[in-house]
């Protein structure tokens, strides 16, 4: 079976995570191939879904949301997890839902201002007739941050 991504693959989504800001023929430089071979390879990248978008990485944090929580839910079984995910879509705090196995159904990560905000939050978001309980988990350091890099180098090396 053919590697997803191959090593230039990998050296170019390296360089567009170091330097998001960078354009294409910089890229083609650096990586010394032509220009047309940089953007035939984004547009596969992208068109393939490996590449998901462009934009900035934004830390909550810095906009004043320092709480970080991890959120499990039990939903009503019968609504099913489409109806859940679209409140839960409504609240600008929560920032990605999964459907998980165990002994909830969703697992959500949400930002707060402070535990008091959170409080709110939470409010919000069981606050859907169809989720049943909530079980909350409070992150107190970030000791590794969202990354695919690693993952992107070992794929190409294979």
């Amino acid at each position: 079976m053919r590697a997803p991504i191959d090593i230039l693959d990998a050296r170019l989504i390296a360089l567009l995570t170091e330097q998001p800001r960078i354009g294409i023929l910089e890229c083609a430089r650096r990586l010394g191939v032509a220009r047309g071979t940089v953007q035939a390879r984004l547009d596969r990248l992208t068109g393939r879904g490996v590449i998901r978008g462009y934009g900035p990485d934004i830390a909550p944090a810095a906009l004043g949301y320092g709480v970080t929580a991890f959120v499990t839910l039990e939903i009503r079984q019968s609504r099913g997890h489409d109806p859940v995910a679209a409140h839960l879509a409504t609240i600008p705090e929560v920032l990605e839902v999964h459907t998980i196995t165990g002994g909830g159904d969703l697992l959500c990560r949400i930002v707060a201002r402070s535990n008091a905000d959170l409080q709110r939050v939470i409010d919000q978001v069981v606050g859907y007739e169809a989720i049943v309980r909530a079980a909350t988990i409070i992150a107190l350091a970030e000791q590794i941050p969202y990354r695919t890099l690693p993952l992107v180098e070992s794929v190409a090396a294979q």
